[in-house]
């Protein structure tokens, strides 16, 4: 019996349900129930009827499907997957930001711990963030703990006025602008989409600008057959099934998320099996970081 069968067999026996974000590998995503990004896959984790959510993901993920999901059972294929802007912001900054600005609205991204989400007004995603912030009642507006989101999200809605946080993806600010010009140059017929975690001087160079998921859904409508893709290469898996036919390259030879990699089908099948790395939020945490998300939750409709 392969890896993938055995999953099968114990996710049944366990009523389980498997949840995967695109950037995990592609054998990963091909047992999963559910893949999409970060907000789809918040959403599916509050309409699950299984006892168990696996999530083939990062730390903030396991996380907040544990908030959304008291009553369930959550593990975390590796506990040491982990996000490193999710803690790229501090309490006493948050604090300082709060008393500076009387009418200021704390926006946190849903890439951020547990922690930092109690600190917040409302979390988004890098797909529902634009809507969120421009419906929003406040005037000003601190983003966290992701700068490069806090800015694109800046240009879209002007009107506001933004104080921006330090932090930031590894990943996509290792996608440069010199190297996005060296792959334009080699490839001059392809149309380039990017996250809007790259750097602005990036952005300013994309013919699409969008979530995991927009992105996807950018290369596999475009009537364009070659792609310049601007975020991690896990997004490859998705567009292949859907639009076999396009031409996709990476910007930079390695395009992947390091801890998104930590996420095995043996680790999957060793948490269905065994029942490690379950995910635990302290009641008190879970309770004040659950006000943003479902708030998140409910202006994104």
């Amino acid at each position: 019996m392969s890896i993938a069968e055995q999953i099968m067999k114990w996710k049944q026996e366990k009523n389980a349900v498997i949840l995967a974000h695109y950037y995990v590998d592609e054998e990963v995503q091909e047992i999963a129930d559910y893949v999409g990004d970060s907000f789809y896959l918040s959403k599916v984790a509050t309409n699950v009827d299984a006892e168990r959510i696996i999530f083939c993901g990062v730390e903030f993920m396991g996380e907040s499907a544990k908030i959304l999901n008291p009553t369930k059972r959550v593990f975390m294929p590796d506990a040491m997957a982990d996000c490193p802007m999710a803690h790229m912001a501090t309490k006493e900054e948050i604090l300082k930001v709060k008393e500076q600005y009387d009418d200021v609205a704390v926006v946190c991204y849903i890439n951020s711990t547990a922690e930092l989400k109690t600190y917040a007004d409302v979390c988004v995603t890098s797909s529902n963030a634009v809507k969120i912030v421009r419906n929003l009642p406040n005037h000003n507006i601190f983003f966290i703990p992701d700068r490069n989101l806090g800015h694109y999200v800046s240009e879209q809605v002007p009107e506001k006025n933004f104080i921006f946080n330090a932090g930031c993806c590894p990943r996509h600010v290792a996608i440069t602008e010199e190297k996005v010009l060296a792959a334009k140059a080699k490839y001059p017929n392809a149309k380039f989409a990017a996250h809007p975690e790259c750097t602005q001087d990036v952005l300013a160079h994309a013919d699409y600008i969008g979530s995991t998921a927009g992105i996807i859904d950018y290369v596999v409508a475009s009537a364009d057959q070659e792609f310049l893709i601007g975020t991690v290469d896990g997004v490859f898996a998705e567009i292949k099934k859907q639009a076999p036919d396009k031409i996709l390259h990476t910007i930079k030879e390695q395009q992947v998320c390091v801890n998104m990699k930590k996420v095995t089908l043996e680790k999957v099948l060793d948490v269905l099996e065994h029942e490690t790395n379950e995910v635990f939020v302290d009641q008190d945490v879970a309770q004040k970081a659950m006000q943003p998300l479902t708030r998140m939750l409910a202006l994104a409709k």
